[in-house]
């Protein structure tokens, strides 16, 4: 068996932080592993380890050389090996829109060739939510999504995902999804490890495989975004705040002193 995790980089920006063009100023900037991945690498790993038979885990990644520290710590963690999917095409694209990231993973799955391939519900940064939906759905999967829980034996060996799913209202659904299959994963269906010292020397000497999108069979038209970003800026702060400086005693009489002003409690 096979699964196939999707890992994503994704930036924190400093509380304090200036815009360039149309993007943060990247000197604000600081990348990690992004949440929601952490909870589907964890999935991944726990499949291997129940498994009697060999499961290999494979994470993929669309991002800069950079992102191979983001990757390591996947690989750290229990994934064998990891794709990252990178070129001058796709630096130079406008806006790596859920399409056109669809379009690569598409091409990465065909090589892979996954019985299951496990994606966070959604990244910190962009949070579209749909980037794992979107995929099953083309190519051919059946899926489900906000998933909350997961029965492994079941996946391993009865070839069907019982899987908790987390609807409005705190409603749960119970659904039973043939393989192979696309899960999207909710933080909370598990503990994400941390990666133990032996996993981080062995990261070091686990595979990550790069791919142009010549590799993947693709050009540039597979980047190429109907959507595209128009301005960046700062939302006004609709309401004023004011801090009252000094010890409990004296912010209690300024900010007394102030509603007095504003006719809160006048008589």
């Amino acid at each position: 068996m096979k699964v196939l995790v999707t890992v994503k980089e994704v930036a924190e920006v400093e509380d304090d932080f200036e815009i360039a063009d149309l993007d943060v100023d990247p000197r604000y900037l600081e990348y990690d592993l992004n949440e929601w991945d952490e909870y589907a690498v964890e999935s991944a790993v726990q499949l291997a380890e129940a498994a009697d038979e060999e499961v290999e885990v494979v994470s993929v990644t669309i991002g800069p050389e950079r992102s191979e520290e983001t990757i390591r710590m996947a690989l750290a963690k229990g994934v064998d090996r990891a794709v990252r999917v990178w070129d001058d095409d796709i630096e130079a694209a406008e806006f790596l829109d859920v399409a056109s990231k669809v379009r690569l993973l598409e091409a990465v799955v065909a090589e892979e060739d996954p019985d299951i391939v496990l994606s966070g519900v959604q990244a910190h940064d962009t949070g579209f939510g749909a980037t794992g939906v979107a995929l099953a759905d083309a190519i051919g999967f059946e899926w489900g999504a906000v998933v909350n829980a997961l029965d492994i034996e079941g996946v391993l060996n009865d070839g069907v995902a019982r899987v908790h799913r987390e609807l409005e209202g705190g409603i749960e659904e119970l659904t039973e999804i043939d393989l192979p299959a696309v899960l999207t994963i909710q933080t909370g269906i598990n503990e994400p490890r941390y990666a133990s010292l032996r996993g981080i020397r062995q990261a070091q000497s686990k595979e990550i495989a790069p791919k142009t999108l010549s590799d993947l069979g693709l050009d540039f038209s597979a980047v190429e975004s109907e959507l595209f970003l128009t301005d960046m800026y700062e939302p006004e702060t609709e309401s004023d705040a004011t801090y009252f400086e000094g010890d409990a005693g004296e912010q209690a009489a300024a900010l007394a002193s102030a509603l007095r002003e504003k006719g809160v409690g006048a008589e």
